[in-house]
C-alpha cells in the first residue's frame, strides 16, 4: 500500500481533514480499527502531513516482542544493566526525538509497563534501564488498537490514566466493508500498483469481478484486499480479471451455502439454517420450528420465501 493513507469513502476523507490540522501539534492521537483496516498507514499519513516529516519515524508493535524484552526496546538500557548488556543502547522511543512514535496494538502493553510509558508521555523525559539520568525527549505519539480500550479500562486491564493521556484525539477508521467507495478504488488501485511492481502488462477488472469485491465483506480489510489481488494477479495470464480470476479464500463455500462466514447475507443465513435443522430433525417440521424458536406457520412461510419445497424431501410436521 502506498506510504499516503488513501481513501475516496466520505467519512474517512473527514478523518483526513481533522487529521490535516492535529497533524502540526504534539497532541497524541489514538486510533482504533480492525486488524488491517490501515492504521499503521494513517499514522503514516499523520507523520508526513507534519512539521516532523524530516525527523524519524520509528513504530514498535507490542504483540510481536516478547513481555519481557518489550521494556528494554521501548526504553533502552545501560551497559550492565542486565545480564548480556555489553553497551548500552538507546530505546525505540529515544531513537524517535523530533519525530513520530508510535506504539501498534497499545492493548498489548503489560500493566507495569503502562505506569512508565505514562510518566515518559507526561514528562517528555526517559530514562533507560540502569540508568540514574532522564534525556528529554521531543517525540509525538501515535498509539492504535484493534480492542475497546474502555472496556479495558473498567476490567482493571487497562489503565485510566494512561488511556486519557493517549486518547487527546480519538480517531475510529471503519471496517473496508463499511466503505463501499473504498472498495472499488481500492482495487483498481492496488492492481496497477501490483502490476508495476511485478512489471505486468496492465492488467484490469471486468463488471463481475468487481461485484465480487464488493460482495465479499472483507474480514481482514485492506490488508486482506492487497493480498487478494496480487494472488489473482499472479494466478492468471488473463489481462482481464473476472469473478472467476478474483481468488478469494472462502468465497465460493459461503456463497454456495456451505458454511457460515464473512460475506454471507441474512438473507442466506437463515435459509441454511433452516436447511441444517430440518436436516437434524430428519425433516420433521414442528421439531424443527421449536428448536428455532419460530412457530410452524412460520417455518412454512420460510420455506416457501426461500422456494425450499423441493429441497427439503420427506417432510413431515410430526
Amino acid at each position: 500500500m502506498s506510504r499516503l493513507f488513501v481513501s475516496r469513502d466520505p467519512g474517512v476523507l473527514n478523518i483526513l481533514k481533522l487529521l490535516e490540522n492535529v497533524a502540526a501539534s504534539k497532541a497524541s492521537i489514538l486510533i482504533n480499527g480492525e486488524s488491517g483496516v490501515g492504521k499503521e498507514e494513517l499514522s503514516r499519513w499523520v507523520h508526513d502531513y507534519s512539521p516532523r516529516r524530516n525527523k524519524s519515524f520509528v513504530a514498535v508493535n507490542c504483540a510481536a516482542i516478547p513481555a519481557g524484552l518489550l521494556e528494554s526496546e521501548l526504553f533502552g538500557f545501560e551497559k550492565g544493566s542486565f545480564t548480556g548488556a555489553h553497551q548500552s543502547k538507546p530505546g525505540k522511543i529515544e531513537m524517535a526525538q523530533g519525530g513520530t512514535f508510535l506504539l501498534d496494538e497499545i492493548s498489548e502493553l503489560p500493566l507495569e509497563l503502562q505506569g512508565k510509558l505514562l510518566r515518559v508521555i507526561q514528562e517528555r523525559e526517559i530514562e533507560r534501564l540502569g540508568s540514574k539520568s532522564k534525556t528529554s525527549i521531543d517525540v509525538r505519539f501515535i498509539c492504535t488498537t484493534n480492542k475497546d480500550l474502555k472496556a479495558m479500562v473498567a476490567q482493571g486491564t487497562f489503565r485510566g490514566d494512561l488511556f486519557y493521556r493517549i486518547n487527546v484525539v480519538p480517531i475510529h477508521i471503519p471496517p473496508l466493508r463499511e466503505r463501499l467507495n473504498d472498495i472499488s478504488y481500492l482495487a483498481h488501485l492496488f492492481l496497477e500498483n501490483i502490476c508495476n511492481e511485478n512489471g505486468f502488462t496492465k492488467r484490469t477488472l471486468k463488471e463481475d469481478g468487481l461485484k465480487k469485491f464488493i460482495k465479499w465483506s472483507w474480514p481482514g480489510n485492506v490488508r486482506e484486499m492487497q493480498n487478494v489481488i496480487e494472488r489473482s494477479v499472479l494466478s492468471t495470464s488473463h489481462l482481464e480479471l473476472g469473478f472467476a480470476e478474483i481468488l478469494i479464500d472462502g468465497f465460493e463455500d459461503i456463497n454456495n451455502g456451505n458454511t457460515f462466514g464473512p460475506g454471507m447475507t441474512i438473507h442466506d443465513a437463515e435459509k441454511m439454517l433452516i436447511i441444517k435443522t430440518l436436516e437434524h430433525t430428519t425433516q420433521n417440521r414442528t421439531h424443527a420450528a421449536k428448536l428455532l424458536g419460530i412457530s410452524i406457520r412460520t417455518l412454512r412461510n420460510k420455506l416457501n420465501e426461500y422456494k425450499l419445497g423441493k429441497e427439503i424431501s420427506n417432510e413431515s410436521d410430526i
